[in-house]
This record gives structure tokens, sequence and C-alpha cells, in this order.
């Protein structure tokens, strides 16, 4: 199902990868920092009574935060160092190098375009903490290690999530409740046509659902626990979604920059 373009695109960017990459190094120190932050913060909470409940609205409003990062940052070009650059991995590499109809690695390798660099947990870490801090002095202590641990576990979610939606398809991503949801959301978002526009969630499609940005026409319980199931995709999509699984449409019609759409389209993206 590999399109030559996208076969192109994959062997140069295999080819530009560093050889001392390591992708379970890679990994391994993300998971046991994330790990090890939680497990810190955990040690450290006393006569904890209502507490725990801030976890609710700062895990809520990471999915807005995860939401509005991917729409307006990793799929819109702002021109500034750090901001570029986030733009340029997501957009003119990561939707290159996977598309709807082929969008699984087969090396360990290939988690250099999967997983965010170390400096993306150092960055959470240092945000997390002084909201962290500002949260203890305002509350208490165990208010803020909550909201450092949902922010941390939260990323720790994304990244897991996000593997489960490159990795080659088995049992697990299969059958597994929100995984399996996850899984064809964010493939569908790999759809070429409507990648700038649909599917911006890569934890819970929470966000996407109230924004009216998935790809489906039913309820919330419904959105979250859709699975593969493909009944509800919005019938204003299909076209733009089979249109853009052609390789040569997406030879003469997508750029590095994202898909080249008549007004037509555009407007059917943007309802």
């Amino acid at each position: 199902m590999m399109t030559e373009r996208q076969k192109k695109f994959r062997d140069q960017y295999i080819g530009d990868v560093s050889p001392f990459y390591n992708g379970l190094v890679h990994i391994g120190v993300m998971y046991a920092v994330g790990i090890s932050l939680i497990y810190y913060c955990a040690s450290n909470l006393h006569d904890v009574t209502w507490e725990w409940m801030v976890m609710i609205p700062v895990a809520i409003a990471g999915n807005f935060v995860e939401w509005a990062m991917h729409k307006y940052v990793m799929h819109r070009l702002i021109d500034v160092f750090a901001l570029r650059a986030i733009y340029d991995r997501h957009t003119r590499q990561h939707h290159q190098y996977f598309t709807d109809t082929d969008y699984t690695i087969d090396t360990v390798k290939e988690f250099r375009i999967v997983f965010f660099p170390w400096r993306v947990l150092i960055v959470l870490g240092v945000f997390g903490t002084l909201c962290g801090f500002v949260a203890s002095q305002i509350f208490n202590p165990n208010v803020g290690y909550f909201l450092f641990m949902t922010m941390v576990g939260h990323y720790l979610i994304y990244e897991t999530f996000h593997y489960c939606c490159h990795v080659k398809e088995n049992w697990f991503v299969r059958n597994m409740p929100f995984v399996n949801t996850i899984r064809r959301h964010h493939a569908a978002h790999h759809n070429m046509g409507i990648m700038m526009h649909k599917n911006m969630n890569l934890s819970f499609p929470l966000a996407d659902w109230v924004m009216g940005t998935s790809d489906l026409k039913r309820g919330l319980l419904g959105t979250l626990f859709n699975g593969f199931d493909e009944t509800f995709i919005d019938p204003n999509l299909k076209p733009i979604i089979e249109k853009f699984k052609n390789g040569k449409v997406q030879d003469e019609k997508v750029t590095l920059e994202g898909p080249i759409l008549t007004s037509e389209e555009t407007k059917a993206l943007e309802k």
C-alpha cells in the first residue's frame, strides 16, 4: 500500500538518522525519567484527602492543550525557532513518513520519527515544576504533586498511545478499549487530505469531539469507544479521504506543507 513518494521519503529519512541513535535508549530514558518523577511525587504525598481530585481538571485541560498544540503548532507554521522546529518535525517529516494507507514501523530505528525528543520531557518537567510550585503555594504541597504527576502521566500516555498507533497490527491494539479508538482516529488523521484539520487528539479524542474536529459524527461516548468502526465517518469527508489515498493525487496535490485543496474541500473540512 506504500506509494513511491512515501517510500522515497522514508529511505531518505532513515538514511539521515545518526548511526549513534538507539531507539531503545531513546524510549528507555524517557519512560525511566517519567516514571521516576511520578514515583518521587507519589512518595511525598501526606494525609491526602480531596487533593487527588485536582487530577480531573488538569487531565481535561491537558487534553485541550494537546489538541491545541497539535492543531496550531504542529500543523501551523509559526516562524520562531523552537516552534518552527516542532512544525518541521511533525508536518514536514512525520506526515510524509506515515500515511493512512501505511502508518506502521518495522524497526526500533524508526522510534525517532514516532517519539518526541528528550527535550520535550525536559520542557514539560520545568513547566510542570513551576505549575506545581504555584499550586502548592496556593493550596498545599499535595495539590502541587498531583498536578505534576498528572502532567507527566499525560505525556507518557500520549507517547504510549502514539506508539500503539504506529506499531504493527496485533491483538492488543485491535481490541484494547481507547487504544483501538485512538489507533483508528490517528490513522485517519494521517490521510493527507484531512491531516491539517481533523483528529488532533493523540490520547483520548475528547477535545476533538468538543471542538468539532473529529472525523466521526456521533456522541461523546461513541467517539471515545468507537474502536475501528467506520460507520460514523462524516459523509462530507469521505470523498476527500478516498481521493487522497491515491498515490497519483498525493504526487500532484500534496506538498511538505500539506495538501492542496479545492475551496469545496476546504469548506467541508471546516464544518
